[in-house]
């Protein structure tokens, strides 16, 4: 089945040119971005430590910079081999001048890192390292003549760069006291969040299979078939809530981080929607969205949690 929007962009119509405008902006996708920095500022509060709000606003604006510079690069990338053909929501396709996306591009890139320096300067320079890291992994993802996100291992870069890193130098970025590099509390608190925002990657092509293979974009979906991606989803829902779930069970969190259960109903509904749909890619187009509703509400959920528990133990809200 053709798709509605397979129209050639620069032709559309205004209420079409809206729509793939939409799309290509993608402004639901930078909840990736900023839940890191929101997740330590929960971790945080819940462990009554002073948060620098100065410090977590302006982590929060690079982020989104350097997140900007992720999604245009991936459209310059994708056009340069031909794989964005039939994906009309491209900014390259829709203004049709590479060198101007690319100079949007890296005009983000250099005012994210600008900002992260000054964060660094102002807190820990481990912060500016760890974002370069981050940056790094995004660029071997996708950029020549690495491109590893086409040979299937974009989804373990994918939670390298949004759980450990991201988590660790959004801590050092907010606390007050913070002198080394926390590991093993980024790896706690991001490692279930961070599968989840995988997640969003590893639905984001379920749709487009067939042209990713055409176009020797071998991907995890693509090695796997929609059929036995699909069953995976859910193992990355339960994995997602397990690495959330352990450090309740053990103690190290409270209660209250049960919130990231709600979550739930739309990883439900689209564990539902792959299982059924998994190889009909007009009903699955917008599956990624469904993943990032978890991703998001599953996140937002678990930084409230940690955060609201002294105030329960306070009697605040008893």
């Amino acid at each position: 089945m053709k798709d509605k929007n397979a129209v050639a962009s620069l032709h559309s119509s205004k209420k079409q040119r809206r729509h793939l405008w939409k799309k290509a902006i993608k402004w639901p996708l930078y909840s990736v971005a900023i839940m890191p920095v929101l997740l330590a500022a929960g971790w945080t509060i819940g462990a009554r430590e002073d948060l620098r709000l100065d410090q977590l606003l302006g982590f929060l604006i690079a982020s989104i910079f350097l997140l900007i510079w992720e999604n245009l690069t991936n459209d310059l990338f994708d056009s340069a081999t031909g794989v964005d053909e039939f994906k009309f929501h491209s900014v390259v396709t829709l203004t049709g001048k590479r060198r101007l996306v690319r100079n949007l591009a890296y005009f983000a890139l250099l005012l994210g890192l600008l900002l992260i320096l000054i964060l660094a300067l102002r807190s820990h320079v481990a912060v500016f390292l760890l974002v370069i890291g981050s940056c790094a992994l995004g660029y071997l993802y996708q950029g020549p003549p690495f491109r590893l996100g086409y040979q299937g291992w974009g989804e373990p870069l994918c939670w390298i760069a949004f759980g450990p890193f991201a988590t660790a130098s959004a801590l050092l970025v907010i606390s007050t006291n913070a002198n080394v590099i926390p590991w093993s509390t980024a790896t706690l608190l991001g490692g279930g969040p961070a599968l989840a925002t995988t997640l969003v990657l590893f639905c984001a092509n379920f749709h487009q299979v067939v042209e990713d293979s055409a176009h020797g974009k071998k991907t995890l979906l693509v090695r796997l078939g929609t059929h036995r991606a699909s069953d995976l989803v859910p193992w990355f829902v339960i994995l997602t809530f397990g690495l959330e779930f352990i450090p309740i069970i053990y103690g190290h969190w409270p209660i209250t981080s049960l919130l990231g259960l709600i979550g739930l109903p739309p990883a439900i509904k689209l564990i539902r929607l792959l299982k059924k749909h998994h190889n009909h890619p007009e009903m699955i187009s917008e599956s990624k969205f469904l993943a990032l509703r978890f991703q998001t509400l599953n996140g937002i959920g678990l930084g409230i949690g940690l955060g609201i528990n002294p105030f329960f133990e306070q009697g605040f809200l008893s």
